[in-house]
């Protein structure tokens, strides 16, 4: 983060929130705010929230306590500023759409309903598949690819999209570590330019060389910050108890989640 960025009003903020899902309270509170050009880790135990709170700032959730803001105003979703790529699960693969065309979808509200994608689409899709080494797959299915493909492929559905907030839920599961490597070179490039990215995940090694913040997420914040001072063997504890989890140091950790 460049000094500029730092004093700059938060890119996202988060203030307060709170829902109830099927009688059960599974955000309580939730506050944080992060500036442009951040990699934010958000980590906690399965079922903790982490889920929920990026379908709420992505609006996927929309009746919820709280607010969510963009640069200080009342988050507007209709304009594409939020991307939100999805667990891999979630995703029907067997649709069958080739690279370019998932891409493409991320033009949809530029676009339109009707009217064809012009020279200015394709050209982002081509920029967007260069930029994230997927351009001689264009072609290729989807369901095709291996499962560090298939998350750039979203990372470059976001970036035509032109979104200022990118959410990754559970980026890096059943991807190889090479894949990961590579994945978070992307997303640190898209910092850089200024983006927010913000990542869910269960991989709680190489958090310090991987994000600038961790949100320690478990129905409520439990800490928030660079990785050095978030993540303590306290905080570690009220995220997953006493059992399984062994801090290392240096926001390193191994165990379960």
């Amino acid at each position: 983060m460049t000094s500029e960025q730092k004093t700059a009003a938060p890119a996202l903020s988060v203030e307060d929130v709170s829902v109830e899902l099927g009688g059960f309270r599974v955000l309580n509170n939730v506050s944080f705010s992060t500036a442009a050009g951040t990699l934010v880790g958000v980590v906690g135990p399965n079922g903790a929230g982490k889920t929920t709170l990026f379908n709420i700032i992505s609006g996927i959730i929309p009746n919820y306590e709280g607010r969510v803001l963009l640069h200080g105003a009342d988050a507007d979703r209709s304009k594409g500023a939020l991307a939100y790529v999805p667990q891999r699960e979630r995703v029907n693969w067997r649709f069958p759409l080739n690279v370019s065309e998932v891409v493409m979808l991320g033009r949809s509200q530029r676009i339109g309903l009707f009217r064809r994608p012009g020279k200015r689409d394709r050209d982002a899709v081509e920029s967007s598949l260069r930029r994230v080494g997927l351009w001689e797959q264009r072609s290729a299915l989807v369901a095709e690819l291996s499962g560090g493909q298939r998350q750039r492929v979203f990372v470059a559905r976001a970036l035509v999209q032109e979104a200022e907030i990118i959410l990754l839920d559970e980026a890096f599961s059943g991807v190889d570590v090479g894949s990961q490597e590579g994945l978070v070179s992307v997303l640190q490039e898209l910092r850089d330019d200024g983006k927010v990215v913000l990542i869910a995940t269960h991989d709680l090694t190489n958090l310090a060389q991987r994000f600038d913040e961790i949100l320690c997420l478990n129905h409520h914040v439990c800490a928030f910050g660079p990785p050095e001072t978030a993540f303590t063997q306290e905080v570690l504890e009220e995220l997953y108890g006493s059992h399984g989890v062994e801090f290392v140091g240096r926001g390193t950790a191994n165990g379960g989640g």
